[in-house]
C-alpha cells in the first residue's frame, strides 16, 4: 500500500526560537514535514530551489531580503509553492503587498495552531486563507468611502443568490473556512465548494475576499 507523501514545509523567520516552536509544532502532525528553515528571504529563495516545498511559511520583516520581495522572487519561479505569511504586522499596508506579491494567505502569530495546520491545507487545495481580522481589515479599506453606487450594485449582484448561496456567502464574510461552513450549515464539503463557484459568478469575485466585501456594501455583515 502506498502512503501519502506529508506536506512539505519551509520555515522563513529571522527568529531561530519562533522556527524552532513552529518546527515541533508543525513537524508533530504526521501529513506534515519540515523539509528547511530560514533565517532570511534570501536564504528562502534559495531553500525553495534547492528543496522540493509545498508550502512556505513566511514571515515579513527580516534583514538582507524581506517576506514580500521574497515571496515574489519565490511565486514567479515554475512551479512554485504556496506562500502562506505569518507575522505579528498586520498594518493595512502589509496585507496589501504581501496579497499583492503573491501569497495565497495572511495569518497573525497569534493564530492557533490547530488553525495555522488548517491553513496550511487550505491553501494547499489552492484557496486564500485569511485570519478573521486580516479579512475585516481588507474589507473596511477597500470599502471605506464607498459610495451609494457600490452599494447598489452590491445590492443588485447579492439578490441574485439563493437562499443557500447568501448563507454560504455571510459565512464567507465571517471569515469561516469551508470545513466550519459545511459544519454551520449542514453541508458536504463537495456542496459548498460547488456554492463557493457560483458565488464567484454571481458576485463578480474572483476569491473569498471580494465575496466579502460585495456582502459588507450590501449592509449585510
Amino acid at each position: 500500500m502506498t502512503s501519502v507523501r506529508p506536506t512539505r514545509l519551509l520555515l522563513v523567520d529571522d527568529d531561530a526560537l519562533v522556527r524552532a516552536g513552529l518546527s515541533l509544532m508543525l513537524g508533530g502532525a504526521a501529513d506534515l514535514e519540515v523539509v528547511a528553515e530560514a533565517s532570511d528571504g534570501r536564504e528562502a529563495l534559495a531553500a525553495v530551489r534547492s528543496h522540493d516545498v509545498d508550502v512556505v511559511l513566511m514571515d515579513l520583516r527580516m534583514p538582507v531580503m524581506d517576506g514580500i520581495e521574497a515571496t515574489a522572487a519565490i511565486t514567479a519561479l515554475p512551479s512554485p509553492p504556496h506562500v502562506l505569511v505569518l507575522t505579528t504586522f498586520d498594518a493595512d499596508d502589509y496585507v496589501v503587498r504581501a496579497l499583492a506579491a503573491g501569497a495565497h494567505g495572511f495569518l497573525l502569530k497569534d493564530t492557533p495552531p490547530a488553525q495555522i495546520v488548517e491553513s496550511i491545507g487550505t491553501v494547499l487545495s489552492g484557496e486564500p486563507a485569511l485570519s478573521p481580522a486580516v479579512t475585516r481589515r481588507l474589507i473596511a479599506q477597500v470599502t471605506d468611502g464607498s459610495g451609494g453606487n457600490r452599494e447598489a450594485d452590491a445590492a443588485r449582484r447579492v439578490a441574485l443568490l439563493t437562499d443557500r448561496e447568501r448563507d454560504v456567502a455571510l459565512a464567507i464574510g465571517r471569515g469561516a473556512s469551508n470545513a466550519e461552513i459545511a459544519a454551520e450549515l449542514h453541508l458536504s464539503l463537495a456542496t459548498v465548494k460547488a456554492h463557493i463557484s457560483h458565488l464567484f459568478t454571481k458576485l463578480d469575485a474572483v476569491n473569498r475576499v471580494q465575496v466579502a466585501i460585495t456582502m459588507h456594501e450590501a449592509g449585510l455583515l
